[in-house]
């Protein structure tokens, strides 16, 4: 089945907020702000730990729940988001709502995934279609098979976005995919962690198997046929490392050339198997390794290895839309991957189906009730504020040449910014949700849906105005392609976001949050594309070569850390993060001195403005982990982990150090010559 591969290089920074405009509020409201002596540990010390002594006492105050492998303030923040789309979602299933509209398909497909009684009469009986026609699947039709059936992910992935190298068309793509593990390292390294994560997902696919009507025989079949499949897969497909080299990912490719070179991937096929309107005469490849892989397997495997892999992603992609035995078969390979305790009530998880498919349609209701139009107007302020104070940054290194600084200023002057919600609405006439049918056929219109939507880009020139993340998310983005930062209404929330804190806060939160999505333009992937958004070198060689320097140091930095005993940060994976945390904190703390001018911010319960400042940010970051999702976002997530956020990128920065009187000697303190600032 298609399946989008929207931006593949997309910045979706973990940490988010708004901030007021550059004046400090007299009145103050009850919601939380970025700065609150309660969530400190006193009994900690700055110069010691000081993710500890500025979060110690939120962690304390807010132990992990079973149904949580990690919660912070900002995953409280998320929930405060979903407790507002639950009252929206509510209204709407407690009125008649009028069928093809908005509210009736939100409502519906809410609805048919609260409904547990019928979920679990119906069983597997949503299943039967879909796994007839892998039944009798082979090579001749495999194309079409993966083309039309939704939940089928198998092999590849294939979607459109912006071609790299020329930022105003639409292009289509082709990616490595089709694990069901997702990561290649869970099937190639034999660490303990991983080996039991196999044998979980071992077990996962025998019970799925079997609750789908198979005897014992054949579920043991189809693990050991699914497992063979993957293990093969993953062996060549590209690390998360790798995967970060955008010239690498660039390999335009004849659609015809691929035809005469791989006979076994038929894309002419595909494609027209999709409906595409336009015929498809280039794709740009991914991993070129891979297609020969791929190629070679399909040949070469049997027609019973194949259906045993197809099937057993098709019915793995339907299990959470199904009775609950199949989702707590799903849960139980959960709790091993991340250490969670409980499933996440029902509603919790009926929610994320219309929330996420409709997205827009529900983030129309939602800005509506939830974002004012000065909250809009405070945000457009100080991104403002944070664009100046970025281009003094960019005027005062002593790395980079004055031809690279004109080119950074040109693209930092072009920055589109998206704040709260689109102009325009996304359209949803198109989808058909019946509740008359079981949920997961609901399911897979709405995945057909939105494929093709994506679909419907090809050929067409790039929407600068679309939005890839509805206005409810709690996150943010910067998107190279087309030069853009975008923070969603979802994270413009107290603590992040609040009108009534002091300009330290505000600034520490929010105003890093900013500063961290604009300096991703900035960092070891973002730097490669110019103010238009094409893949383009703008650098001279010498200032390419100093940066590179700077990034491999603070690679240094990360790897020395050790998350548990034994494994350590991946420096390398998180080095375009960690750049923008880094630049986004710098990059804040000026522009909030630019906001004071010459004035001196007031002490507030015993901390100045820059102590609350640096305070504000690592509340950002405050949270709970349990030791097996450290251990998984290690491998898997390019972000550092919370404390590491804090720490490890505060040690780079004087001014913290003069804040908090941090000295030599002190743990959290880092010596001149071996500290790490690019921008």
């Amino acid at each position: 089945m298609n399946k989008s591969i929207t931006l593949l290089l997309m910045a979706a920074a973990g940490i988010a907020g708004a901030c007021s405009s550059c004046t400090k509020s007299e009145a103050k409201s009850d919601s939380p702000r970025g700065f609150d002596v309660a969530n400190l540990d006193t009994t900690a010390t700055p110069g010691a730990d000081f993710y500890e002594y500025a979060c110690g006492g939120w962690m304390k105050a807010n132990p992990l729940k079973a149904e949580y492998s990690r919660f912070g303030t900002f995953d409280l923040l998320a929930e405060r988001s979903r407790d507002q789309v639950r009252e929206l979602i509510n209204t709407l299933t407690a009125q008649n709502n009028e069928p093809g509209t908005n509210a009736q398909k939100i409502a519906d497909l809410y609805t048919m995934g609260m409904d547990s009684v019928r979920l679990n009469e119906e069983g597997a009986k949503a299943l039967k279609a879909g796994i007839e026609r892998i039944s009798t699947a082979d090579r001749s039709g495999l194309m079409n098979l993966m083309a039309t059936l939704p939940g089928v992910d198998a092999f590849f992935a294939t979607g459109v976005e912006a071609d790299l190298k020329d930022s105003n068309k639409n292009a289509m793509y082709w990616s490595q995919s089709g694990l069901g593990l997702g990561d290649r390292d869970y099937y190639t390294d034999d660490s303990e962690r991983n080996l039991a994560v196999r044998e979980a997902y071992k077990t996962y696919l025998k019970t799925i198997a079997g609750l789908a009507g198979m005897d014992q025989e054949q579920a043991d079949r189809l693990v050991a046929n699914t497992m063979a499949v993957e293990t093969a897969l993953a062996g060549k497909q590209r690390t998360r490392v790798q995967l970060r080299d955008v010239a690498g990912g660039y390999n335009p490719m004849a659609v015809a050339d691929i035809a005469a070179k791989y006979p076994n991937i038929d894309l002419a096929s595909y494609f027209k198997a999709q409906g595409l309107e336009a015929d498809v005469d280039t794709v740009i490849v991914g991993q070129p390794e891979y297609l020969e892989a791929v190629n070679e397997m399909i040949g070469n495997l049997s027609d019973e290895s194949l259906r045993d892999y197809l099937t057993a992603g098709y019915i793995a992609s339907a299990a959470p839309y199904l009775s609950d035995d199949f989702v707590n078969a799903r849960f139980e390979l959960s709790k091993v991957l991340s250490g969670v305790e409980q499933q996440q009530p029902r509603w919790k998880r009926a929610l994320s189906v219309p929330n996420g498919m409709l997205g827009e349609a529900l983030g129309e209701l939602y800005v509506a009730k939830y974002f004012p139009p000065s909250s809009k107007q405070k945000m457009t302020e100080l991104v403002e504020n944070l664009r100046i104070a970025l281009g003094q940054h960019i005027d005062s290194l002593t790395w980079m040449s004055d031809a690279t600084k004109a080119k950074a200023h040109e693209k930092l002057d072009a920055f589109t910014v998206k704040i709260g919600y689109p102009d325009k609405w996304r359209d949803y006439s198109d989808l058909t949700i019946d509740p008359s049918k079981t949920y997961w056929e609901n399911i897979q219109e709405a995945i057909l849906f939105n494929n093709r939507y994506n679909l419907a880009d090809y050929g067409k020139p790039v929407d600068r105005d679309r939005w890839y993340m509805s206005p409810q998310t709690v996150n943010a983005y910067y998107n190279p392609g087309t030069n853009e930062i975008c923070f969603p209404a979802g994270i413009l929330q107290a603590p992040y976001f609040n009108p009534d804190a002091t300009d330290a806060e505000n600034y520490g939160a929010i105003g890093v949050v900013i500063g961290h999505e604009m300096t991703h333009g900035f960092d070891d992937q973002g730097r490669q594309f110019d103010k238009d958004g094409n893949f383009a070198d703008w650098w001279t060689e010498e200032d390419a070569k100093a940066f590179e320097s700077l990034a491999d140091k603070l690679v240094a930095q990360f790897d020395e850390i050790e998350v548990l005993p034994g494994t350590h940060a991946n420096g390398r994976l998180t080095l375009g993060e960690n750049i923008a945390d880094q630049g986004g904190l710098r990059v804040a703390y000026t522009a909030y001195h630019n906001a004071l001018g010459d004035k001196e911010d007031a002490v507030e319960e015993g901390f100045n403005g820059d102590q609350r400042f640096y305070l504000s940010y690592a509340n950002v970051w405050a949270g709970n982990i349990r030791d097996a999702e450290i251990l998984q976002r290690t491998q898997t997530d390019p972000h550092s982990l919370g404390r590491w956020r804090v720490n490890a990128s505060l040690r780079n920065l004087e001014p913290f150090f003069t804040a908090f009187g941090i000295k030599e000697g002190d743990k959290m303190y880092r010596p001149v010559e071996e500290r790490v600032v690019i921008w």
